[in-house]
């Protein structure tokens, strides 16, 4: 029965280009011996396994490390859901899936499976919570996508053998219209190089669509200076494969290529096209034909053997990879960057690239790892902006199956790959007072579809790398709690929460002692990276993510719904926090909400580029809350006089100077009188920084620091002393230690000497500020009548 029902699945997804899924409910062995049997009654070329067991004869993945099939393409998958069913797996096994292929999925009991807790369980049970604690609402809307869903074969296996298997669905769907039914998006006849095509024919020979075709045309213009291209397309379409071709078509022209991703493995097909390319061409020049296309003897394609992330190209173009921080520095100066995955990366980091001569961007709308509403909202405006000629491509012509095939509709539903905020019509016009503050439990959710998607798609709005695992995070786990402002029927703000701390002696203990406990992201850092054992005791609120609808935004909604969470919480927890890539902007919005700076990380996020800070707010003036961000406080404070121009002596003038007003510590001022001396005599007369550097450094510090507490208490603020280029140039010059020809070169002054000539003179209004009676005597010396 199995083996039959196997063969008609597939038979009708070859026929289609489709997929299919065959879904094998009950006791886990007995699932492995029919799939097994359907494995053997389709006899496919390609099969590979993801599971937490080994010793298959197939290609084996575990279900954390099935990241590893993107870019792959199995005629049948298997996956295993047993021990732990991982949601991102099942993104990545559905897009390994090739057209006329199978997904076989091991399940438990579809009744039963709710209730079944398993080790990916175990993940979301973070103390002080334990397993019985995690819910099961992920996997029963999940198997009621399977229950109601096209293209998707049940059976419900018999724990005996064969004999009880019981088919509930056979998942077929009929012949396909022909007004659908389609080769799965490949041309009819093979793709040609457009008229005044300026690749090499041999790249539009690679294509496979003529959405491709269009988007290698696209591509010629990164071969010219000011010129950027955007190439947007759901999964599956190609759009890596276009940019691998239009990598390796430049590299053969003699240009140097950066290509940048979240990771490696997400640029991995642009690679292999791009190899595709160059190999075949340096192979057509070979003329003496000994296979060595680099002239050096050894064969190697990459010229060195031991970069396996760069492509050298005959002519002496190339094809290069480094990580998005690393890439955003442009080093060796290229001549273009394609950025792919680009919706998974944050804006700030992706403004970086914004000077390179040449970029492109190449972003999936609907994919299984950050759908990318910030860039295709927030950073289009900017590029738009920009000295670019954009040239905008969008590939909607499926590669490897057919355009309607329903495991892709049911994967993006299943796992709310689509899920996006509601559309701006609905929202336009929300009154922030009018707004409704709204407790979103998992259960209002799970029974709420529309409220669950936009929900949901504002959380992937939020961040640059939204996963299905946060999916069953917001369904499931003990510790996560959501709130919204509701407006018209519709969620124009959410905040996603996390409950830390109120842990016990013996978890504080092992993890001051180095043992990571998950889900306590603040007590973890100041407990085991800033040694204070007893950081975990106190229980916190952490907004994990908070967005507003784009179309609400600077309108006030975050700010309100934060002001209704601290006002809902504030009896039950003693301080709320937040941890993020830091930015100007970022840094602002938190200290006019009350949040106050305890950490500055010493590097930066290998995704985001940026350093990341946490922040508190205590729900008192006095208690736990309190006294936790005070000693936290005067820490960071302490740490950053030295630490500015050592570990941070890289990060953003800005964003240290953000960082720092957000710090309630006060800054103590303790010079000498010779101290004082030289800071009087290079601001009024003819003194020198250079003799009493940690004298400026203590003055600088507290000029930061002090100047924003007072401005928030309605007194002078000393911001209001010295304008943005002064107050860089404190960070730049005093803080961080930097040369002074490399400080004056980037803030802009005409020289070395110019640049110190305007730091003694931002130094007058602090000595009017701090100094003491001795020192404004000093300074007499130096004003003349």
């Amino acid at each position: 029965m199995i083996a039959a029902l196997a063969r008609d699945a597939k038979r009708e997804a070859e026929a289609a280009n489709e997929r299919r899924v065959l879904v094998l409910a009950g006791d886990r062995d007995r699932g492995f011996d029919a799939a097994y049997d359907a494995i053997e009654a389709v006899d496919p070329t390609s099969t590979a396994v993801v599971s937490t067991r080994d010793g298959f004869r197939f290609e084996e993945h575990r279900p954390r490390s099935a990241d590893e099939l993107l870019g792959r393409t199995r005629e049948v998958v298997v996956l295993d859901c047993h021990e732990q069913f991982v949601p991102n797996a099942v993104g990545r096994c559905v897009g390994a899936v090739d057209g006329g292929g199978l997904l076989i999925l091991l399940t438990p009991d579809l009744d039963a499976w709710p209730a079944v807790r398993d080790r990916f369980d175990d993940s979301l049970a973070v103390p002080p919570y334990g397993i019985e604690d995690v819910t099961g609402r992920f996997r029963e809307r999940f198997v009621g996508t399977l229950r109601s869903h096209p293209g998707i074969a049940l059976v419900s296996l018999g724990a005996d053998g064969p004999g009880g298997d019981a088919i509930e669905r056979d998942g077929l769907t009929g012949p396909p219209d022909d007004a659908t039914a389609d080769s799965g998006g490949r041309s009819a006849e093979t793709p040609t190089a457009p008229p005044n095509a300026t690749f090499l024919e041999t790249a539009y020979e690679a294509c496979l669509t003529g959405d491709q075709v269009r988007a290698v045309t696209a591509f010629e213009s990164l071969a010219t200076p000011g010129h950027a291209v955007v190439a947007e397309a759901d999964r599956g379409r190609g759009k890596s494969s276009a940019a691998g071709i239009a990598a390796g078509a430049l590299a053969l022209a003699g240009r140097d290529v950066l290509v940048t991703a979240p990771a490696f493995r997400n640029a991995a097909e642009v690679f292999a096209r791009a190899r595709e390319l160059i190999e075949g061409r340096a192979r057509d020049g070979d003329e003496d034909g000994d296979g060595d296309e680099n002239g050096d003897g050894d064969g190697d394609e990459n010229g060195d053997g031991d970069d396996a992330h760069r492509l050298d190209a005959p002519g002496g173009g190339r094809v290069r990879f480094l990580s998005p921080a690393d890439c955003a520095d442009l080093p060796d100066d290229p001549d273009a960057v394609i950025v792919d995955e680009a919706a998974a990366l944050p804006v700030r980091l992706l403004e970086r690239f914004l000077d390179a001569p040449a970029v492109a961007f190449c972003t999936t709308v609907h994919g299984y790892e950050g759908a990318g509403r910030g860039f295709s909202i927030r950073f289009r405006e900017r590029l738009r902006a920009s000295r670019f000629a954009v040239r905008d491509v969008r590939l909607d012509e499926p590669i490897r199956y057919a355009r309607n095939d329903p495991v892709e509709a049911w994967a993006s539903r299943a796992l709310l790959l689509d899920a996006r905020p509601a559309v701006d019509e609905a929202v336009a016009g929300s009154a922030v007072g009018d707004a409704t503050y709204r407790r979103l439990t998992p259960g209002d959710l799970l029974a709420d579809e529309p409220l669950l998607r936009e929900t949901f798609g504002l959380l992937v709005a939020a961040h640059y790398r939204t996963e299905p695992n946060d999916l069953a995070r917001l369904l499931d786990a003990p510790n996560l709690t959501a709130r919204a402002l509701v407006a018209e029927g519709r969620v124009v703000a959410v905040a996603l929460l996390a409950r830390e701390g109120g842990l016990d002696a013996d978890i504080r203990r092992r993890m001051y002692e180095g043992e990571r406990v998950r889900g306590n992201m603040v007590p973890d850092v100041l407990t085991s990276q800033l040694r204070d054992e007893a950081a975990a005791e106190p229980r916190g609120l952490r907004t994990v993510r908070i967005a507003s609808h784009h179309a609400l935004r600077d309108e006030g909604f975050g700010s309100r719904l934060l002001d209704e969470v601290h006002g809902e919480f504030a009896s039950a927890v003693d301080y709320f926090s937040v941890g993020y890539g830091a930015t100007p902007r970022l840094l602002r919005f938190w200290r006019r909400a009350g949040y106050r700076t305890v950490h500055l990380s010493t590097s930066r996020n290998d995704a985001s580029g940026e350093y990341s800070a946490i922040m508190l707010r205590p729900t008192g003036d006095d208690g736990p809350g309190r006294d936790l961000l005070d000693r936290h406080a005067a820490a960071f404070r302490d740490r950053e006089r030295d630490g500015l121009s050592d570990a941070h002596r890289d990060v953003d003038p800005d964003v240290v100077a953000g960082a720092l007003r957000a710090c309630p510590a006060p800054a103590p001022i303790d010079l000498t009188e010779a101290e004082w001396r030289s800071v009087v005599g290079a601001s009024s007369g003819p003194g020198m920084y250079d003799s009493a550097p940690g004298a400026f450094r203590d003055l600088a510090l507290a000029a930061l620091i002090d100047g924003a507490e007072r401005g928030e208490r309605g007194e002078t603020n000393d911001a209001e002393l010295l304008d943005d280029r002064e107050e860089r140039l404190l960070v730049r010059k005093v803080l961080q230690g930097r040369p002074s020809d490399s400080v004056a070169d980037e803030l802009g002054y005409v020289s070395p000497g110019a640049c110190m000539r305007a730091l003694g003179d931002a130094y007058e209004p602090l000595v009017e500020r701090y100094g003491t009676d001795f020192a404004l005597r000093e300074r007499e010396r130096f004003i003349s009548d």
